[in-house]
C-alpha cells in the first residue's frame, strides 16, 4: 500500500496498515515529515515519482491522504507513474474528490472512502495506529464502483479496526456536512465568541471544551473540508441559523426555549442509543450488491467482517 500524505490520517493508516501485517510504505512533502517516519521504522520519501513508481511495479492500493485543493496535482502523478493501481482516498468530502479523480481520468479504479475519525492535531507525530478502532470507515458505492478495488478498501477498513458504513458519495456529503463539517463551523463561532468576553477563559470548563474541541484543528483543513463541500453545508448551515436565531427571539421575547432545547436532547438521546446492525449477505460483485449495500448503509447497517465476492469460495 502506498499512502500519499502522512498526516494525522495518513500516517495512522501507515501504522495501522503496517500493524496488520501490510507492506506499506509512503510520500509526504515536508521533509521534517519524512525524518520522523524513517526514524519510527517506516518507507518513506519526499519524491512522489519514486512512490508511485513502487507502487505501479507492486500493484500497490494507493491512498490519497492530502487535502482536496492538492488532489489535481497529486492526481496527474498517478495518472503518469501508476495509472493502473487501484486507488482510494481518505478525504472528508466525496463528490469533490470524484470530481477531480473523473476529470484526472481515473475513475475506474477508484473508490471513495472516508474513516470518520481524527484529532484536533496535525502532521506524523499525531499519528496513532489505533486511531481507526471501532469507528466508521465510509466506503463509496457509486455506480462506477468496481467490485475488486471496493473490497480491497473494505479489507484496508476492516484491517485498520474500522467498521464499514458503504455509502453514496452524495448522501456521504450530505450527511457529513451536519455531523462533521456544520460542527466545525459552530465551533469556530462558540470560540470566537467567548474570545471577545475578558472572563470567559478564566471560566471555561468542560462545556466549553468539549464543544470547541474541533476548532484546534488546522484552519487550512478546516477550510479545505468545509469549502469543497459548501453546496451541502450552506442548507444545513441555514437550518442551524433559523433554529439559533428562532431561539435568540424567543429569549429576547422572554419567552420559554424548550422547544428547542427538548429537541435536541431528544436526538442526543436517539444518537447514544442508534443501532448498527450488521451487513451479512450482500456479495460484491452480485447483480444490485452496490444499491444493496447503499439501502443498507443508509439503513444504519455496517460490515464488520469481510463480505463474500463474486466468485469466491467464502
Amino acid at each position: 500500500m502506498c499512502v500519499v500524505g502522512l498526516g494525522l490520517i495518513g500516517g495512522s493508516l501507515m501504522r495501522a496498515a503496517k500493524a496488520a501485517g501490510r507492506v506499506v510504505f509512503g510520500y509526504n512533502r515536508s521533509v521534517e515529515g519524512v525524518g520522523a517516519a524513517r526514524v519510527d521504522g517506516f518507507d518513506a520519501t519526499t519524491n512522489l515519482d519514486e512512490a508511485l513508481t513502487q507502487a505501479a511495479q507492486s500493484g500497490a492500493l494507493v491512498v490519497l491522504a492530502v487535502p482536496v485543493p492538492a488532489l489535481p496535482q497529486m492526481l496527474r502523478h498517478v495518472r503518469a507513474t501508476a495509472p493502473d493501481c487501484p486507488l482510494t482516498d481518505v478525504t472528508s468530502v466525496k463528490g469533490a474528490v470524484l470530481t477531480e479523480v473523473a476529470k484526472a481520468g481515473l475513475l475506474g479504479r477508484f473508490v471513495g472512502g472516508h474513516p470518520m475519525t481524527g484529532t484536533a492535531h496535525s502532521g506524523w507525530a499525531a499519528g496513532d495506529e489505533h486511531l481507526f478502532r471501532n469507528t466508521p470507515w465510509v466506503i463509496s458505492v457509486d455506480d462506477h464502483v468496481d467490485a475488486g478495488v471496493w473490497a480491497t478498501v473494505m479489507q484496508l477498513a476492516l484491517d485498520c479496526g474500522a467498521f464499514v458504513v458503504p455509502a453514496r458519495s452524495d448522501e456521504h456529503d450530505a450527511a457529513a456536512a451536519t455531523i462533521s463539517h456544520l460542527p466545525h463551523l459552530l465551533a469556530e463561532a462558540l470560540a470566537a465568541t467567548a474570545g471577545e468576553v475578558p472572563l470567559a477563559f478564566s471560566l471555561a470548563a468542560g462545556s466549553f471544551r468539549d464543544g470547541t474541541r474541533v476548532a484546534g484543528t488546522a484552519p487550512d483543513l478546516v477550510r479545505a473540508m468545509c469549502e469543497a463541500n459548501a453546496a451541502q453545508l450552506v442548507p444545513v448551515l441555514d437550518r442551524a441559523l433559523h433554529l439559533l436565531i428562532d431561539a435568540r427571539n424567543k429569549l429576547a421575547e422572554h419567552h420559554p426555549v424548550a422547544e428547542f432545547v427538548e429537541a435536541g436532547h431528544a436526538a442526543r438521546i436517539r444518537y447514544e442509543s442508534f443501532s448498527r446492525p450488521q451487513i451479512v449477505t450482500t456479495i460484491v460483485g452480485e447483480d444490485g450488491w452496490r444499491d444493496e449495500l447503499a439501502a443498507a448503509g443508509r439503513a444504519g447497517g455496517v460490515i464488520r467482517s469481510a463480505l463474500p465476492t463474486r466468485g469466491s469460495r467464502r
